[in-house]
């Protein structure tokens, strides 16, 4: 009695965590510039960064080669959409602080890895790219989630050309699904143990680990980092949802990772057209 007991309790713990991980199923049409497609992250730059990324020349590269582009937006203190991947520009410029206490006018004033090149606006980086690019457009976590939203969405609806829009911030994913459900979205998610370095509380590093926000988020596609795919990630395939994988730099595995995901985002390469899947 008490081996039928547990093997019941199993089958309602797995089905509960089925409804919690649950994806979205993706529109294939929708999806269909994106299926197969080599995607540059933060635009074709150089790793030397002698060609900065999230540059505009550097997506002027990646349309000019005929690959997708995946980029960050994020808030300027004065509210505007500016195309940056970190927190702060520590790394990227001489100056230190976090992005949103500067004006969009001291962004711009800033040499990205001391070149010519400057941080540049969502819009400027759209009009380069003239939806020659299917375009991933990550949206960064910020206390102001709400406002990056609806203003990114305001350009999106603007645009010509595909994009899907992606987050690591469940709340970002949410309010796409209930502003914007005929928009593509994605969640973003990565390893258990990258989710304990980044200092998150243990129950936060296994709800993003094994996406048990999508019954809220409802995602449909996936995006992982490199290692061992989550559970959540499998079921979800089988469910309907897309896969993406970043990031693919010259020693993978191509011809596996094609077979797995159906997007790849990549760097510090230039890959061939047969490594499409």
């Amino acid at each position: 009695m008490g081996w039928l007991i547990a093997g019941i309790a199993v089958i309602v713990l797995f089905i509960v965590y089925l409804l919690l991980v649950l994806p979205a199923r993706a529109d294939k049409t929708k999806f269909a510039p994106f299926q197969g497609l080599m995607a540059a992250h933060r635009g074709l730059y150089e790793k030397d960064q002698s060609v900065p990324e999230n540059s505009l020349e550097a997506f002027r590269r990646a349309a000019e080669y005929g690959f997708g582009v995946e980029l960050d937006v994020q808030l300027s203190k004065d509210g505007a959409v500016v195309v940056f991947h970190d927190d702060t520009v520590d790394r990227m410029t001489t100056d230190k602080g976090r992005v949103d206490s500067f004006t969009l006018e001291e962004l711009q004033a800033m040499p990205l890895m001391g070149t010519e090149h400057r941080m540049p606006l969502f819009t400027d980086v759209m009009a380069v790219l003239d939806g020659k690019s299917p375009t991933i457009v990550e949206l960064k976590s910020t206390p102001n989630y709400k406002e990056l939203c609806s203003k990114a969405l305001a350009i999106l609806r603007t645009l010509k050309g595909p994009f899907c829009v992606e987050s690591f911030d469940p709340r970002i994913v949410r309010w796409f699904y209930k502003n914007a459900p005929d928009l593509t979205r994605g969640q973003l998610t990565e390893a258990f143990s990258y989710w304990r370095k980044a200092g998150l509380p243990l129950w936060r590093c296994i709800m993003m680990h094994t996406l048990c926000v999508n019954f809220l988020t409802h995602p449909q596609f996936i995006a992982f980092g490199r290692g061992h795919r989550p559970l959540c990630m499998l079921i979800g395939r089988k469910l309907g949802a897309k896969t993406v994988f970043w990031t693919e730099r010259p020693d993978a595995d191509h011809a596996l990772l094609a077979k797995r995901y159906d997007c790849r985002i990549f760097e510090h390469y230039r890959p061939e057209t047969h490594y499409k899947a």
